[in-house]
C-alpha cells in the first residue's frame, strides 16, 4: 500500500479549548510560512494574523476558511478550526454507504473494475478498505478469514505475519515505505486512530533480511523509477508499482479522506500473467 515526525496529538475537545489562534499558528509553523507571507496570500496584514494567533482578534468564519485554504489544512481539521473559533463545521461527513453517496460509490467501483486485471482498491483515512476489485481478491488468496473480517484494513493485511507479509519478497523495504507514509499522515492529520494503527503494525515481527532473490528474477528488468512491491502468488513472483489518487476540492470529509490505489505491473511478465488469469 502506497504521506516531520509526529508530535503530540490533542483530543478534539482540547484542540477547541486551545482556541483558534494557537491552532492556526501551529499549522502556519508546520507549513514553514511566515505571518507576512500568509497575510499576503490571504489578502490580510501581518498585524491581523498576529492578533488572531495571540487571541487579541477573533477571525471571521470566512477568514478562518481562507487561512486554512492557504495553509493547505485537511478538510477535517478545517472543521476543528471553525469549532475552535466558535463557528459551526463547514464540511459534512457523510457515511460512505449513505444513499447520497450512491453516484460516487458506483463511479469508484466502475473505475477500479475497469482497471482489472490489475489490482486496485479504495481506502479511507485509516486504511479501511471501502472497495476493491478482483485483482486485489486474487492477491488475498489464502489469507486467514479472521484477517478478512470487516472492516478490512489494508495496512494490517499487508504487514501482518499471517497476512501478505510472508509473501512479500522485499518486505523490509516495502514495510519501511508504508510506515513512513503513515508517519507523514499522522504528522499532518494528528489522528489518534491512525496513530494506534501505526503502533500496531509497526510492532509486527519483521525478518532480519528479505527473502533470497528479492532483488529481481533472472532476466527481469529492475524498475528503477519507483519502489516495487514484489509478492509471491501461486509459485510466481509478481512485481507492481503503486499510484494513489485523491479527489480534487472535496466538500465532504469522507470524500476528502478517500484514496484510490492502483497497482501497475512493473515488468512484462507480471502483466502477461495477470492477463492470462483474466482470460
Amino acid at each position: 500500500m502506497s504521506i516531520d515526525p509526529p508530535g503530540p496529538v490533542a483530543a478534539p475537545s482540547a484542540r477547541a479549548e486551545a482556541g483558534v489562534g494557537p491552532l492556526l499558528r501551529a499549522w502556519r509553523e508546520r507549513r514553514r510560512v511566515s505571518q507576512l507571507e500568509l497575510a499576503l496570500r490571504a489578502d490580510s496584514s501581518a498585524r491581523h494574523i498576529s492578533f488572531v494567533e495571540t487571541g487579541r482578534s477573533r477571525p471571521s468564519e470566512e477568514m478562518v476558511l481562507r487561512l486554512a485554504e492557504h495553509l493547505d489544512v485537511p478538510v477535517r481539521e478545517r472543521n476543528a478550526l471553525l469549532l475552535a473559533a466558535g463557528y459551526a463545521p463547514h464540511y459534512a461527513e457523510t457515511p460512505f454507504d449513505s444513499p447520497s453517496m450512491d453516484a460516487l460509490r458506483e463511479g469508484v467501483e466502475r473505475l477500479i473494475q475497469g482497471y482489472e486485471p490489475y489490482p486496485a482498491l479504495v481506502v479511507n483515512a485509516t486504511y479501511d478498505v471501502v472497495a476493491a476489485n478482483r485483482g486485489i481478491a486474487m492477491l488475498l488468496d489464502g489469507v486467514p478469514d479472521r484477517l478478512l473480517a470487516q472492516p478490512l484494513n489494508a495496512m494490517r493485511l499487508t504487514l501482518h505475519p499471517e497476512g501478505l507479509a510472508p509473501r512479500i519478497r522485499n518486505l523490509r523495504a516495502w514495510r519501511g515505505h508504508l510506515l513512513a507514509q503513515m508517519d507523514r499522515q499522522i504528522a499532518l492529520s494528528r489522528s489518534e486512530p491512525l496513530r494506534a494503527l501505526y503502533e500496531e503494525v509497526a510492532a509486527y515481527p519483521v525478518p532480519e533480511r528479505d527473502a533470497a532473490g528479492e532483488e529481481h528474477e533472472p532476466g527481469a528488468p529492475v524498475p528503477h523509477f519507483a519502489l516495487p512491491l514484489r509478492i509471491e502468488h501461486d509459485g510466481r513472483v509478481l512485481s507492481f508499482v503503486s499510484s494513489i489518487s485523491t479527489f480534487n476540492t472535496p466538500m465532504d470529509v469522507t470524500v476528502a479522506e478517500l484514496a484510490i490505489e492502483t497497482f501497475l505491473p512493473a515488468d512484462p511478465a507480471t502483466g502477461k500473467y495477470l492477463h492470462s488469469l483474466s482470460s
